[in-house]
């Protein structure tokens, strides 16, 4: 029997028994047949650090990328204001203090003596007002402009071509003090500019390469750790250290080769022939190395989820969407496809966010969505009779191991539960994102993983008007209700009206249908420490790391 068929027999006998504490066993690790054909032939001096991606690099703009791993590229490549230390709190990096005023409404930054751009060029207060303008200028800004457009004194306006870049709540009375207005008290403001919305862009940089911007290592001006050397989207990236950053001194890692791995089991055997200093295990290999030293786990504030469109005129159907919410488990996903400390999700927010009154958000709001095929059935019988024929469904995913073998998961739950033809259509990570975008799917497994530590950087996803990627939805109570917790100052009051926001997302309107939060089971060569993973914002952190 080959080992996919092999696979998917063990799933369907897992599905029918995990919940009697069936403990499912994947095959044996795979062989190296190809491992030499991914990497290059030598791994590199023992202080070059040998790591992967688990699918392509989008967008190197910073202005245009929306995913964690442009992102994770991006937060080593340029800095904020503000950056997350190796404990995830935010601390100071080009800036070195803030003063804000009694009212919570003003921050006043100070720069660093003598910051430069990679070209030696210094680092002005004027970089950052100038690449937050363009972030938030109609002409440039894209669908992650809120993260800025939300909190800044007319930047809304500006976004809208109301007002003028001038009128815009962002100063520079000299090169190194920043003066920001904000609309509202915003308690998290400081872990916002660690963000890479919020870094600087040098304006005749910029304009000299506009059309090209973040497209290659000459395309980009760096202020982080560390410069691109080399890149390719679907191959991987070069970082070397960047000799012009503050704190130089403090980065150990002299380079850093990364890769574009999408298949686990390469990446297993490349990690195994000491091609990479780190790797994600599938759910197969962990019980085979979960007692291995180099064997760990770490969690995220990332959630899992089907997105449906409801632009398309069968899952505008709410019977059919909640019909295919209720029709499988998301616990089965946990332990038998990912069992690598993901756990499953009923809800959007994941365990651990903040919330109020010393308890998590999910504390507060408990399960929303959970299994029940009884009503699923019925639901999906009655959406069928109001749609007049049975439909034909497809379920658009990424080419990685992971969302593949999630969206195996849930076409046979669906099949098995509703009876339900469910084709899968899977494209290369950036080819997803980009289909989504075009409103060119039905069903997608997304994900959306925090920017920073509250609800709200869930919640105000969908709280715009209609976006093909956030599947069409619009409600006004829902986002009358965002609003009113952006502007709420009581704690208690600003997280009710958050959880009232889920409910009507997920149980009233069935706009997602939850699927994981994510864990990552890993191993880490022994030599390699440091190596930080943000549970929110820009998520991989090599700043810190040393090769020993």
């Amino acid at each position: 029997m080959s080992k996919r068929k092999k696979w998917l027999f063990l799933l369907v006998l897992a599905v029918c028994l995990v919940l009697s504490a069936c403990n499912f066993s994947g095959p044996s690790k795979k062989s190296s047949e190809d491992a030499g054909k991914q990497a290059s032939t030598a791994a590199g001096d023992n202080k070059t650090l040998n790591l992967y991606f688990n699918n392509d690099i989008p967008d190197l703009n910073p202005l245009k990328a929306t995913d964690m791993i442009s992102f994770s590229v991006l937060g080593n490549v340029l800095e904020g204001l503000y950056r997350l230390d190796a404990n995830h709190k935010p601390v100071p990096a080009m800036a070195k203090d803030v003063k804000i005023s009694d009212d919570g409404l003003t921050y006043t930054f100070t720069l660093r003596d003598g910051i430069k751009w990679s070209d030696g060029s210094p680092v002005t207060a004027q970089d950052f007002v100038y690449g937050w303008l363009t972030e938030m200028d109609p002409k440039t800004a894209d669908a992650y402009s809120f993260i800025l457009t939300d909190y800044i004194v007319n930047g809304d306006k500006f976004n809208k071509g109301e007002v003028k870049a001038d009128e815009v709540g962002i100063e520079a009375p000299d090169d190194q003090t920043l003066v920001v207005h904000l609309k509202q008290p915003t308690p998290y403001f400081l872990s916002l500019t660690t963000f890479a919305k919020y870094f600087p862009i040098k304006k005749d940089f910029y304009e000299k390469n506009k059309d090209q911007f973040g497209k290659g290592p000459d395309k980009l001006l760096y202020n982080g750790p560390y410069k691109l050397t080399s890149f390719n989207p679907a191959s991987g990236v070069t970082l070397e250290k960047n000799d012009q950053y503050w704190d130089k001194d403090n980065v150990s890692v002299p380079k850093i080769n990364i890769k574009v791995i999408k298949e686990a089991s390469t990446a297993l055997n490349l990690y195994n022939a000491g091609q990479l200093d780190y790797v994600q295990l599938s759910s197969e290999d962990v019980n085979q190395y979960k007692d291995n030293p180099e064997f760990g786990t770490t969690t995220n504030f990332r959630s899992y989820y089907v997105q449906f469109n409801l632009g398309d005129k069968v899952l505008a159907n709410e019977k059919i969407r909640k019909a295919l919410q209720y029709a499988y488990d998301p616990k089965v996903l946990e332990k038998v496809i990912l069992n690598n400390g993901s756990k499953a999700a009923y809800g959007l927010i994941p365990p651990g966010m903040a919330g109020a009154g010393g308890k998590t958000f999910r504390e507060m709001q408990g399960d929303l969505i959970k299994p029940d095929v009884k009503t699923a059935k019925r639901l999906w019988k009655e959406g069928v009779k109001e749609l007049g024929e049975t439909p034909k469904l497809s379920l658009l995913v990424s080419d990685d191991s992971v969302d593949k073998d999630t969206a195996t998961f849930l076409q046979s739950q669906w099949k098995k539960n509703l009876g339900a033809e469910v084709s899968i259509v899977t494209k290369p990570y950036s080819g997803r994102l980009q289909a989504m975008r075009d409103n060119d799917y039905q069903m997608a497994v997304s994900a959306w993983g925090a920017d920073y530590n509250d609800p709200m950087t869930y919640m105000d996803l969908w709280a715009a008007p209609k976006n093909a990627f956030r599947g069409n939805y619009e409600n006004k109570a829902y986002i009358d209700l965002v609003l009113q917790a952006k502007k709420e100052k009581d704690e208690g009051k600003r997280m009710a009206a958050l959880l009232k926001a889920e409910k009507i997302l997920l149980k009233d309107d069935a706009v997602l249908a939850p699927l994981y939060y994510q864990g990552q089971a890993f191993m880490q060569k022994a030599n390699v420490k440091g190596l930080v993973f943000h549970p929110w914002g820009n998520p991989w952190d090599y700043k810190y790391a040393k090769k020993q």
